[in-house]
Parts: structure tokens; C-alpha cells; sequence
């Protein structure tokens, strides 16, 4: 992570940390904490654990991109399995 890209968290606030309910909002716990290690923090970058999990609270990246990956195994034995029930060895490889 660069520097620079946490930089840009310093200047920037949290909404007023309520959720859509009234409550406390769903990622405020993660702001707080990432919040105020970067108010004592000696260099941005000792807090991009805790800017890595802020940002996944509120956009949920990893999340999907590790539902992509599995959808996409199951996709592809789910393919293997169509293959070999065909007639197929099940590795795409024609033999001879």
C-alpha cells in the first residue's frame, strides 16, 4: 500500500457514524479504531491493517472477489463432472 493512498484517509471523516435504523452505523467500530490509530500512529502505513478492514466493512471487496473464486470452481467441476459423464476423461485432453 502506498503512502500516499493512506494519506488521503487523514483529511476524511466518517459520516456522522449512524446507520440507516438510527443506530450505531454497520463499519463505525472499524472507523473508530482505524481513526484513532492514525491520530497516534508515528507513519500512515502502521495503520493499513485497520484501513484494509474499514474499507472491507463498508465495500465488502474481498468478500466477493472469494465468492467469485469459489462460484467459478464450482462452475468448472460442475463442468468436469458434465464432461466426464460424456464419455470424457474429465481433463479436457483428447487421447489417442
Amino acid at each position: 500500500m502506498l503512502k500516499a493512498d493512506l494519506k488521503l484517509e487523514e483529511g476524511v471523516s466518517m459520516a456522522s457514524g449512524w446507520g440507516i435504523t438510527g443506530n450505531k452505523g454497520r463499519c463505525y467500530d472499524f472507523w473508530m479504531d482505524f481513526s484513532e490509530c492514525m491520530s497516534r500512529c508515528r507513519e500512515p502505513k502502521d495503520c493499513s491493517l485497520l484501513r484494509e478492514d474499514y474499507l472491507e466493512c463498508l465495500h465488502h471487496s474481498k468478500e466477493f472477489q472469494r465468492r467469485n473464486r469459489i462460484y467459478k470452481e464450482e462452475q468448472r467441476q460442475i463442468r468436469a463432472a458434465a464432461h466426464k459423464a460424456t464419455g470424457g476423461d474429465g481433463d479436457g485432453v483428447p487421447h489417442h
